[in-house]
C-alpha cells in the first residue's frame, strides 16, 4: 500500500485538479501524436470504459446511437474494466428530475463492479416517469460511499442537473473537434492543394473555427498550423465568450436559433451554454476530506462509452468520484438537414456526394444511423442505397455499389434514416446517371447559320454528368465549348460565329467516367437575307431596314431616291440597317425631294448576290427636329494653386464647366413642355448610349413655342466621359437627328512654368522650360506657337508631374489636349 500511495501522490503532483478551464475546454481537447507537452491538455487522460445499451420497446441500440432517453427506456450498464483491474469501483446511477425536486431514493442505484453475479456488478435501469437527466458516478470502494453519494445527489440535485447539461454539451463539442483533428491529421501532403480544399469543407461541416492564414503557408506547415491552439477552435474564452462567436461564418438561421434550440439539438448550441460554467466549482460544495468530485467527458463508439479525465484520479483520501452524464431524457428531435446541391447531382462515378448542412453532429456522432437514400426512377420503381457521412466531402457519400440499369437518367432521391430511436427524413435531391440513349437537338439540327453565334440546346439523360463539350468540323482540331445545364434535363451551348462555317459539324459530349464521347451532328448553312420592313419618316434623308443577314444589302431604291448602308446593328436575332440618301457626283442635293407623310410606295432592295427584293413602304409622321440656335460655355472655378487656361472661341466644355444652349424648332413645328433633349457622345456609325436626358424643369426651359433653352453641367455627364457631344430632340415616341453640340474636354491642372535664363539656354537638346502640375497625361503636345511647328510631345500614359516645354512666345504656351486635338488651348505665362 505504501508503494501504491507513493505512485498516487506522484500522479497527483503531476496532474493537479483544474477548474472550469479544464472542464469546459473539453470541447477543444484532442491529442496530437508525437507532440511534446509539459502537462497534458484538459480531458486527455483516459479513464475507465463503460458498456451501455438502451432498449426502447423491441429495439436495442448501443449508447453511441442514442441522442436522448425516454420514459420507460431500459438501460444495461457494465463497467468494462481490464481483467487485471486491481482497484474495486462502485458504479452509481442517479436519475434527476429538476433543480428543486430531489429524486426519490429508489432512483439511485449502485453496483459493485468486481462482483461475480451479473445482477450485482451491472446496472439494469428503467427510466422512471418524470426523470429528466441521468448521471453516473464511479468511486473507489469505500465504506459508506453509497450513502455519501446518495446524500450529495439528493441534497443538491440542481448542481448535478447543471453538470449533466454541461458535460453532455462539452462531450458533443469534443466529438466535433475530434472529427476535425482526425481528418486533418490523416492527410498525407500528397497533393499540394489538398488541405486548402479539405480544411474549409471540414470546418463548414463541423462548425469549426478555421484559421485561413494556415492555408497560405507551404504545404509541409499547413497541417501543424491548423492544429495549433486547439483549445480555441471551438471556444475562444471558456469563462465568458459565447460559443456562437466561434462558428465559421455563423449562418443566419443558426444565429436566430441560438436562444431557442434545445441542448444538443441537431448540433446547435443552447442558450445556457453561451457562457461557460465552472463545473469544478459546481462540485466544490461537495468536496470533503473523504471525496472530491471529478467531472469527465464521454467518448462513445458503439456500445462503449470511454471516460476522459482532466486530472489524474486520487485513490486515497480524498478519493475521486468520477462524474459523467448520459443523454438527457427528452424527445428525439431529428436533425434539420438542408441540401447544398445547386442542381442535379451526377452519380455516374462511385462516391458521389449529396451535400448537406445544418447539423454537424451527423458527422461527429452515430446519432444518425442506418441512413440511406431512397431512389425513385421515372417508372416509379424505388430502391434504398446506403450512404456514409463524410465531413471532408460536406455530405453523405453514396456507396460504390453499381446501380441496376433501370435506375438511370434522372432519379428522385431522399435521405432517410434513424435519429436515435426516431425515424427522420432529410432533403430531396435530383440525381442523374447516363442511360445510354442518344442526345437530341431541341429544334432543327440544320438551323445553324454560318457567320453568326448560334445557341444550341440538346436534350438527353444526365446533363450534369457532362464534363467536356467539344466541337469538331472537318479535319480541324476540336474546339472546347462552354455550356450550362437548363431545367435539369437540357444542355445549352453557343457555337461561335468563327467556328460556324457552312457544312457538317460534330459536337462531342464526354461523360464523367465514360471511355468515349457521345456525338451529335449539326449542320451550318449560309443564311439568305430576309427583309421585313423599311421605316422612314416624312422629311428624312435616312431610314432603317429590318430583317436578317442585312449585311448582304447593297442599296435600297425608293421612288427616284437611292439609299446606301451606313451602319448595321443586331439585337435579339434581328438586324437593323441604317440607310441614308446617296447624292451622286455632280447632282444637286437640294433637288432630292424627301418623302411626304402617308405616302405609299414600293422599295427595291438590291442584294450582294445580284438578287432584288421588293417590299411596300409607308412614310411615317415627321420626326421632331431642332437646330442649334445659340451656345455659351461657362468655365468652372480655377482650383487654388493652379493656372487658368484660355479655351478660345467657346468650342470646348471643360470638365468642371457648364454649357447653356438654345435650339429652334423646325419650320412649322412647335415645342411644348413634353419635349425633351438627349445628349450623348458622338460615335459615328452607331447609336451612342444616352448620357443625359433634359426635360422641363430638369435642365430644360421653354422660352417660347419656337425656342428651348437647355442647361448642361459637365458634372451631370457619366464619370470619365470626354470628347465630342451631340444632341437630339425627343417628342413622344419619336426622336430627331443627332446634331453636334460641343466637345467635352478634361483639363490638366497646371501649377507652374519655370524657365532657364536666356543666356543659359545654349541651344542644347534640353528644353529650356519646365511645366509642372497634375493630370499632365491629358496633354498631347505643348508648343510655343499656335502652328505647333516644333511641339514638345507628351508620351501616352505619362504619369509624371513635370514636363520639359519650349520657351513661351509672347507670354503664351499652346496646349493640344487629347480630348480635343483640333481645338488647342492657351496657357498664359507671366
Amino acid at each position: 500500500m505504501k508503494e501504491d500511495d507513493s505512485q498516487v501522490r506522484h500522479l497527483e503532483a503531476r496532474f493537479p485538479a483544474r477548474g472550469l478551464a479544464a472542464a469546459l475546454l473539453a470541447c477543444a481537447a484532442i491529442c496530437v501524436p508525437g507532440a511534446v507537452m509539459a502537462d497534458p491538455a484538459p480531458f486527455e487522460l483516459t479513464g475507465p470504459d463503460l458498456r451501455i445499451e438502451v432498449t426502447r420497446g423491441q429495439v436495442t441500440l448501443p449508447i453511441a446511437q442514442v441522442p436522448s432517453l425516454a420514459e420507460g427506456d431500459k438501460l444495461s450498464i457494465h463497467a468494462a474494466l481490464p481483467d487485471d483491474q486491481g482497484l474495486k469501483f462502485l458504479l452509481t446511477s442517479a436519475f434527476l428530475r429538476g433543480a428543486t425536486n430531489p429524486p426519490p431514493k429508489d432512483w439511485i442505484q449502485t453496483a459493485s463492479t468486481w462482483k461475480q453475479k451479473e445482477k450485482d456488478k451491472a446496472l439494469s435501469l428503467t427510466v422512471p416517469k418524470g426523470a429528466r437527466q441521468l448521471v453516473l458516478l464511479m468511486v473507489p470502494e469505500t465504506g459508506g460511499a453509497e450513502g455519501v453519494l446518495e446524500d450529495a445527489v439528493r441534497g443538491k440535485p440542481g448542481e448535478f442537473v447543471r453538470a449533466s447539461q454541461d458535460l453532455n454539451q462539452a462531450s458533443l463539442d469534443h466529438s466535433r473537434l475530434a472529427a476535425f483533428m482526425a481528418a486533418i491529421q490523416a492527410q498525407d501532403n500528397s497533393g499540394p492543394e489538398y488541405l486548402r480544399t479539405l480544411a474549409p469543407v471540414l470546418a463548414r461541416s463541423l462548425s469549426i473555427k478555421l484559421n485561413d492564414e494556415c492555408l497560405s503557408k507551404v504545404v509541409e506547415m499547413q497541417a501543424s498550423c491548423l492544429l495549433e491552439n486547439r483549445e480555441s477552435l471551438v471556444l475562444s474564452d471558456v469563462h465568458s465568450s459565447s460559443l456562437a462567436d466561434t462558428l465559421t461564418g455563423t449562418p443566419t438561421d443558426l444565429a436566430l436559433q441560438l436562444s431557442a434550440t434545445r441542448e444538443a439539438g441537431g448540433g446547435y448550441y443552447s442558450a445556457y451554454i453561451g457562457v461557460a460554467r465552472d463545473i469544478a466549482r459546481i462540485f466544490g460544495a461537495f468536496n470533503n476530506p473523504q471525496f472530491n468530485y471529478l467531472p469527465t467527458l464521454s467518448l462513445r463508439k458503439d456500445a462503449q462509452m470511454s471516460l476522459l479525465l482532466n486530472a489524474a484520479p486520487s485513490f486515497q483520501k480524498p478519493k475521486s468520484v468520477m462524474v459523467t452524464a448520459l443523454p438527457a431524457v427528452e424527445a428525439d428531435i431529428p436533425p434539420q438537414l438542408r441540401s447544398t446541391a445547386r442542381g442535379p447531382v451526377c452519380i455516374a462515378r462511385p462516391g458521389a456526394v449529396l451535400g448537406v448542412e445544418g447539423a454537424p453532429l451527423v458527422y461527429s456522432t452515430d446519432f444518425a444511423h442506418d441512413v440511406k437514400v431512397k431512389l425513385t426512377n421515372g417508372a416509379g420503381q424505388t430502391m434504398d442505397v446506403p450512404v456514409v457521412p463524410r465531413a471532408d466531402r460536406g455530405g453523405y457519400m453514396i456507396g460504390p455499389e453499381e446501380l441496376p440499369s433501370a435506375f438511370a437518367g434522372s432519379l428522385r432521391a431522399q435521405l432517410h434514416g434513424s435519429w436515435g430511436f426516431a425515424p427522420f427524413t432529410g432533403p430531396d435531391f435530383l440525381l442523374q446517371r447516363p442511360d445510354g440513349n442518344a442526345w437530341k437537338v431541341v429544334g432543327d439540327a440544320d438551323a445553324l447559320v454560318a457567320g453568326r453565334d448560334n445557341t444550341v440546346t440538346l436534350e438527353g439523360a444526365a446533363p450534369s454528368c457532362v464534363e467536356d463539350v467539344l466541337l469538331r468540323q472537318g479535319s480541324g482540331a476540336p474546339r472546347p465549348l462552354e455550356w450550362k445545364v437548363q431545367d435539369g434535363q437540357r444542355l445549352a451551348f453557343t457555337v461561335p460565329k468563327a467556328a460556324a462555317n457552312p457544312g457538317e459539324m460534330r459536337v462531342e459530349l464526354r461523360y464523367q467516367g465514360a471511355k468515349g464521347p457521345e456525338t451529335v451532328t449539326l449542320r451550318a448553312r449560309a443564311e439568305a437575307s430576309r427583309v421585313d420592313g423599311f421605316e422612314i419618316h416624312a422629311g428624312d434623308r435616312q431610314g432603317v431596314l429590318t430583317g436578317q443577314r442585312l449585311d448582304q444589302v447593297r442599296s435600297l431604291t425608293l421612288g427616284e431616291t437611292e439609299y446606301w448602308p451606313e451602319g448595321l446593328t443586331r439585337a435579339d436575332a434581328v438586324d437593323r440597317l441604317r440607310l441614308a440618301v446617296k447624292v451622286k457626283e455632280g447632282a444637286d442635293p437640294a433637288a432630292i425631294v424627301p418623302p411626304e407623310q402617308g405616302a405609299s410606295a414600293k422599295a427595291v432592295v438590291r442584294l450582294a448576290d445580284g438578287r432584288t427584293v421588293t417590299l411596300p413602304v409607308e412614310v411615317g409622321a415627321p420626326r421632331p427636329q431642332a437646330a442649334l440656335l445659340g451656345r455659351t460655355i461657362y468655365p468652372g472655378p480655377v482650383a487654388p494653386g493652379t493656372r487658368a487656361l484660355e479655351l478660345g472661341s467657346g468650342e470646348l466644355l471643360p470638365d468642371n464647366g457648364e454649357l447653356v444652349f438654345s435650339v429652334k424648332a423646325a419650320p412649322g413645328a412647335r415645342f411644348d413642355t413634353r419635349d425633351m433633349i438627349e445628349v450623348a457622345r458622338a460615335d459615328p456609325g452607331a447609336d451612342s448610349p444616352v448620357a443625359v436626358r433634359l426635360s422641363a424643369g430638369k435642365g430644360l426651359t421653354l422660352e417660347s413655342q419656337q425656342v428651348l433653352v437647355a442647361r448642361l453641367k459637365a458634372a451631370d455627364l457619366p464619370a470619365g466621359a470626354f470628347g465630342p457631344l451631340r444632341f437630339r430632340l425627343v417628342g413622344g415616341d419619336l426622336t430627331g437627328d443627332w446634331t453636334p453640340l460641343t466637345t467635352l474636354a478634361r483639363l490638366p491642372r497646371i501649377e507652374n512654368v519655370s524657365c532657364k535664363p536666356e543666356s543659359g539656354a545654349g541651344g542644347g537638346p534640353d528644353l529650356p522650360c519646365t511645366l509642372s502640375g497634375r493630370d499632365l497625361f491629358l496633354i498631347d503636345a505643348v508648343a510655343a506657337e499656335a502652328s505647333f511647328a516644333q511641339p514638345a510631345k507628351v508620351p501616352p500614359g505619362y504619369t509624371g508631374s513635370s514636363l520639359g516645354v519650349p520657351r513661351p512666345v509672347g507670354g503664351k504656351l499652346h496646349l493640344r489636349l487629347r480630348d480635343a486635338p483640333d481645338s488647342p488651348v492657351v496657357l498664359p505665362v507671366s
